[in-house]
């Protein structure tokens, strides 16, 4: 564990990519292979599950650091994290051990098949013989919850600079449902399995917000359609199977059967990038619909029924076995057209409509349009562009309609973590319904730290009551909130939730008097749900 704690010091300790670049190809070099692989999995988001819950860690650690368990829990907020105030509080090791990475994530496995007694006493013991990073690590390790300040990208830009193997080749190779317990470094990076690549998605194109209208210019060099509100997917039909891959890189195959009748229709070689929509007759349903289906495994003969969907096709990245991506969009789009033309009408496969434009204007009405659609926006494509990987500037837009808004008044607040444990970050707001306010989204994103330092202020000295870190302030404060989608939800008291809210700006100018009404929410629901 020392040499992947020294690697995390290093990365930790950093802000500069390119320093976390080098000490990710110094240990990529050094480490042991199967180290070097779990690390690659951990940064990929291929975690352990969690084993014990972070109240069971709190209690344990408590308990071993001979603290009330209310002090540990005054501690934890100022920390902000749970591993590393566990790593704070315990007392120093007393043993040492000079055991990998790969050991304790055995060590992890091992202690899943136990009791609960003996649990505690492999946690305890691996505590006790770890210095504070490393145990740190660990405690990150068993919550299930292991974040560093490195990306899939960075790590793949690492590892390309320590194997001398091509970036794009690498990001390939590490996509698909692949796992240390089902492969080594060996056939992973330097020899990677044949039959592996029958299922593996190419990387996805992602594009960038459009900032200036007139850089889609000459029109003409341009592609316009919408952008749908789904799940971003790749249908992949090789060697007589399929496999539906989404862009978090899950694989979502079970999770929507009826697109299986794709492989006995679609050339074998065809790898189709789109969007998952609920979709009936009529058109594209609300991603509400969508959401039904979200998180199932397998999904019910009624549930197939209330939320059809249907894949609307974005691009085509591989034909007969080729791959096709560096041919220019324009190119790839008439072999998509032509693939689609030839099949029947009734599958669950459309081809995603172009949108006719002679000038910025026009592109303007059919983005300000798309709400009414059901789409989020346009998709600006360059006709002579080629599929890339990752997000990039220059050959792909997007151009998502405003965001809607709503003024609310701040009745909560909780303390933020890392970075931000000492801020005021987390807030909850309400609308006002007669002369109560009623709660209806959370939100903590949007405003600057300058801002959030100026709120932490106000918080402290507005406290009304404390229930654990979460403080009822006085309804004073009054913030635009925006969000992307507005639906009915019984769940929640106002009778709605809101898709992606976020603060757009602190209102000073206006009382809390003003704010936004629980019709005014209605209103928005029935006009945009």
């Amino acid at each position: 564990m020392k040499r992947f704690a020294a690697l995390y010091a290093s990365i930790d300790q950093t802000t500069s990519t390119k320093a976390k670049v080098e000490a990710l190809a110094r240990y990529f070099r050094a480490a042991p292979e199967d180290d070097r692989l779990w690390t690659i999995a951990l940064f990929s988001g291929r975690r352990p599950r969690r084993l014990i819950t972070a109240t069971v860690l709190r209690e344990w650690a408590a308990e071993k650091a001979g603290l009330p368990l209310w002090l540990f829990e005054e501690c934890y907020p100022v920390v902000g994290d749970l591993a590393e105030t566990i790593a704070l509080i315990l007392p120093p090791a007393t043993t040492t051990s000079d055991h990998g990475l790969t050991h304790w994530i055995g060590h992890l496995k091992t202690l899943s098949a136990q009791d609960d007694a003996s649990r505690k006493a492999g946690i305890l013991a691996a505590w006790d013989s770890l210095p504070p990073t490393e145990r740190f690590l660990f405690t990150k390790l068993l919550t299930g919850g292991f974040r560093v300040g490195v990306s899939q990208k960075l790590m793949t830009r690492a590892l390309a600079l320590a194997t001398g193997i091509d970036e794009a080749e690498l990001t390939h190779r590490l996509m698909g449902n692949w796992t240390p317990e089902t492969t080594n470094w060996h056939r992973l990076i330097e020899v990677p399995d044949p039959t592996a690549a029958l299922s593996r998605p190419y990387p996805f194109y992602l594009a960038y917000g459009l900032e200036e209208p007139d850089q889609i210019t000459p029109v003409g060099a341009w592609s316009a359609e919408r952008k749908w509100d789904g799940i971003r997917g790749q249908l992949i039909c090789r060697a007589g199977s399929h496999h539906l891959w989404s862009r978090g890189e899950e694989v979502m195959t079970a999770r929507f059967p009826e697109l299986a009748v794709l492989k006995d229709v679609l050339p074998a070689g065809t790898v189709i990038d789109g969007e998952i929509l609920a979709h009936d007759t009529n058109g594209p349903l609300p991603f509400a619909t969508l959401q039904k289906r979200i998180g199932r495994k397998t999904v019910p003969k009624k549930l197939l029924v209330e939320a059809p969907v249907i894949l609307m096709a974005y691009d085509l990245l591989e034909a007969g076995g080729a791959d096709i991506r560096q041919q220019p969009f324009s190119a790839r789009r008439k072999q998509l057209e032509t693939l689609c033309a030839s099949l029947p009408s009734d599958l669950p496969l459309r081809v995603s409509p172009q949108v006719p434009f002679e000038d910025l204007e026009a592109l303007a009405r059919a983005r300000i349009e798309s709400r009414d659609l059901g789409a989020e926006g346009l998709m600006l494509k360059r006709l002579d562009s080629p599929y890339l990987a990752g997000r990039k500037k220059g050959d792909w837009w997007k151009w998502k309609v405003d965001p809607l808004t709503i003024d609310a008044v701040m009745i909560y607040a909780q303390a933020g973590s890392g970075r931000r444990a000492n801020l005021f970050t987390d807030f909850t707001f309400a609308v006002r319904d007669g002369d109560s306010l009623v709660p209806f989204t959370k939100a903590y994103s949007g405003l600057t730290d300058a801002e959030f330092r100026d709120i932490t202020g106000w918080v402290r000295k507005n406290t009304q009551q404390r229930f654990g870190p979460v403080r009822q302030v006085t309804p004073t404060l009054v913030f635009e909130i925006a969000f992307e989608g507005i639906q009915a939800s019984p769940r929640h008291k106002s009778g709605v939730a809101l898709r992606f809210p976020r603060m757009a700006r602190w209102r000073q100018d206006k009382p809390a008097g003003e704010v936004n009404t629980l019709e005014d929410l209605r209103q928005m629901l029935a006009q945009f749900g």
